[in-house]
């Protein structure tokens, strides 16, 4: 054998490394190799691999810190992860379903990685999610680097950290790449983007997916982005590419994307067959490529290892991986009671009479608008919690601080966040891209690492290009992960209609998009007073919550308040009688309360006493409020700004049917928008949307049943 330092100066890595690696890359893909056997046995249920991506993924894990560095790592990461501390009795305990899976309690596919000791962030099967989490995970620390009321910030984060983000050429089409590095380039971010290239995306081949055919040279002209190509087939090359991209951003250069050719020599998926879409010879050209017959010739041929001891460290691992395998197919799969475990937070109830102090409230000073007191309520949450950034577009009072001196200040275009960067300083308030999926996402990888953002998306219209984020992964984190990771934050929504031309695209109200969504906190205060309240809850909840602010309601008179103090705090899931009556119950929430207590007023002249009931909180609601009011007055009006149909009144409407049928004199009734957008033409608007007289109607048809 050569000598070591003769190996050294030749290979540039230690021999025991070269050999610790070989065994690494032979590992993970005889990982593969296994679970695609006990797939055929259907002994697992499903395999995605990452053979072919071995080399350049130990070089990464080589020059970057488990429990330090912080990792965004997609399905084909397998050898990565491996070489991070992710074993293979972890991975296979996934495979096959097992309990004690630590990556996800077996609630995700295999290859879901997850490790909160390790860094490495539970991952979606959604493509593209990822980069702006790692963004904003990367700008939690750049933010806790800054914000020095933080008293543990020291704990929080490391100067020279590097967030490492993966994916497949393929996933480079996801415009979220895209938003992810325009932010990264712009903050000058910690991150880096590792792009696994094996030429297709399933059947797609990069010429198909990507301008060009290669993503490396499309985004070279990003300012501040280091780009450098490799052969992710080499060990070395990629170790000494790595090394380059890792240096500049541990430097606080900016970020840096490594572009991987790797192969692919296993199909996509086991649902996958490459024959039909790979002629032979580029499939064989691949195979000559591949990384563990590379690795493996090199060492024996430079001397490092003889032919025999390479082939005891391919027994050694397969032997590890056997064991691993016959332990792992004995564990029980989880029990059938833990399916609803972890959709929300364990630790914290909001829903509990902690959060309750609304009795206690006393009220000082003149009169507010919600405006006012969601704004109050702001500024002194966020000086109780430096931990509180606000972020979305047009937030700031400016962006170019240096104005401030000078000029008003924006504050939102409702003026809600108004003064409160003058207050907390552009740090901790500040303006993002116009572009929903950033604000979202990169406040959700915030939430990850300790941070409680308070993002605004400014009109509710204007949500869906963030509807991956938040359907997929902000209300799901928490149950994937098994309890591993959360994502408190708040997004704060303007919302619904009245607004005379608002139009299509400023008066949507689909609220029951979220409140189907399990792991969402959803509320929606009518009142000033019940705004401050909620709003304070939801910052102190430890789950996500989506707090609808109605732009009806923004600057009313008639739901104006004083101010109920610092700890005012309403418990979600809890309504309020907003009127008392006897013969009907009216159930509704936001704009609709004032109109339905003005046709409930003109209802008691025709001697007809209706209950109007607030819900305040949509998911969770009060159930036992609603089942109280309908008990006493035995009808039920169900009075919302959804549609009309699928709309959100239309579940509680069925509730009561199934559950409180033998206590109804009459049937459900259902006020609500027609089937249809809202128009710009304001008497147009007018019969689209529920009017006091369509509550009145209502109500005499349900009273006089």
């Amino acid at each position: 054998m050569a000598t070591d330092l003769m190996v050294e100066r030749r290979l540039a890595l230690a021999p025991a490394t070269l050999i610790s690696a070989y065994r690494t890359m032979y590992t993970s893909r005889r990982l593969d190799d296994k679970e695609l056997l006990l797939k055929r046995q259907n002994r697992v249920y499903f395999q995605i691999n990452g053979a072919g991506h071995e080399a350049v993924l130990v070089a990464a894990g080589l020059l970057l810190r488990p429990g330090y560095d912080w990792f965004f790592a997609y399905y084909r990461d397998r050898a990565l992860v491996l070489q991070l501390g992710i074993t293979p009795y972890d991975q296979l305990l996934a495979a096959v379903a097992a309990k004690d899976d630590p990556n996800s309690g077996s609630r995700q596919m295999p290859s879901h990685w997850s490790n909160p000791k390790l860094h490495v962030f539970s991952r979606s099967s959604a493509t593209g999610t990822q980069f702006l989490q790692a963004v904003g995970a990367a700008e939690a620390g750049y933010r806790y680097s800054m914000i020095k009321e933080i008293e543990d910030r020291a704990a929080r984060f490391k100067h020279d950290e590097v967030v490492y983000v993966s994916a497949g050429d393929g996933t480079t089409s996801e415009g979220e790449f895209w938003e992810s590095l325009n932010t990264a380039s712009n903050l000058k971010l910690p991150v880096l983007y590792l792009i696994e290239d094996n030429g297709y995306a399933i059947s797609v081949p990069v010429e198909v997916q990507t301008a060009g055919g290669s993503i490396s040279r499309l985004v070279s002209s990003f300012p501040g982005l280091y780009v450098e190509e490799c052969d992710g087939t080499d060990l070395l090359a990629s170790y000494e590419t790595l090394g380059r991209a890792v240096e500049y951003v541990r430097e606080r250069r900016g970020p840096a994307l490594v572009h991987a050719h790797v192969i692919r020599p296993y199909s996509h998926s086991q649902s996958d067959d490459e024959t039909l879409y790979r002629p032979e010879e580029e499939r064989a050209s691949d195979a000559a490529r591949d990384p563990i017959k590379r690795l493996g010739d090199l060492l024996v041929r430079e001397g490092v290892l003889s032919g025999e001891e390479l082939r005891k460290v391919k027994e050694e691992a397969d032997a590890e991986i056997n064991e691993a395998a016959e332990r792992a197919l004995k564990m029980p799969q989880p029990p059938k009671e833990s399916a609803a475990l972890y959709v929300y937070s364990p630790d914290v109830d909001p829903t509990s009479p902690e959060f309750d102090t609304e009795d206690k409230a006393t009220l000082n000073g003149r009169e507010g608008t919600m405006v006012d007191l969601i704004n109050r309520c702001l500024h002194e949450e966020m000086e109780r919690d430096a931990r509180i950034v606000v972020l979305g577009e047009d937030v700031a009072d400016a962006s170019r601080a240096e104005y401030l001196n000078r000029i008003k200040g924006k504050g939102g275009v409702f003026k809600v966040t108004a003064n409160l960067q003058r207050r907390f300083g552009s740090d901790r308030v500040f303006n993002t891209p116009l572009a929903e999926a950033n604000v979202i996402g990169r406040a959700l990888g915030m939430a990850a690492r300790g941070l409680k953002p308070v993002a605004e998306i400014q009109f509710f219209d204007y949500i869906w290009p963030a509807f991956m984020q938040l359907r997929d992964e902000a209300p799901l984190l928490r149950w994937r992960s098994n309890n591993g990771w959360k994502c408190p934050m708040v997004v704060r929504v303007p919302i619904g209609g009245y607004l005379k031309g608002g139009a299509i695209y400023h008066s949507q109200s689909g609220v029951s998009t979220f409140t189907s969504i399990p792991g969402w906190r959803v509320v929606m205060p009518s009142t000033a007073l019940d705004a401050s309240g909620l709003l304070r809850t939801a910052i102190r909840c430890d789950d996500p919550v989506l707090f609808l602010e109605h732009k009806h309601l923004y600057r009313q008179t008639y739901n104006k308040s004083r101010y109920p103090g610092p700890d005012f705090m309403i418990p979600f899931g809890k309504a309020k009688v907003a009127r008392e009556g006897s013969d009907l119950t009216i159930i509704t929430y936001g704009a609709l309360v004032q109109r339905s207590l003005v046709a409930a007023k003109q209802a008691a002249d025709e001697e007809i006493s209706v209950e109007v009931v607030d819900l305040r909180s949509l998911n969770p609601y009060d159930w036992r409020a609603i089942e109280r009011s309908v008990k006493k007055t035995n009808r039920a009006i169900l009075v919302y700004e959804d549609f009309v149909s699928w709309g959100y009144g239309a579940e509680i409407a069925a509730r009561i049917a199934d559950e409180l049928f033998d206590q109804l004199d009459a049937p459900v009734k259902r006020v609500a928008a027609l089937d249809c957008f809202v128009a710009y033409a304001p008497d147009v608007e007018d019969v689209t949307l529920p009017q006091v007289e369509d509550v009145l109607e209502a109500i005499h048809d349900i009273a006089a049943y």
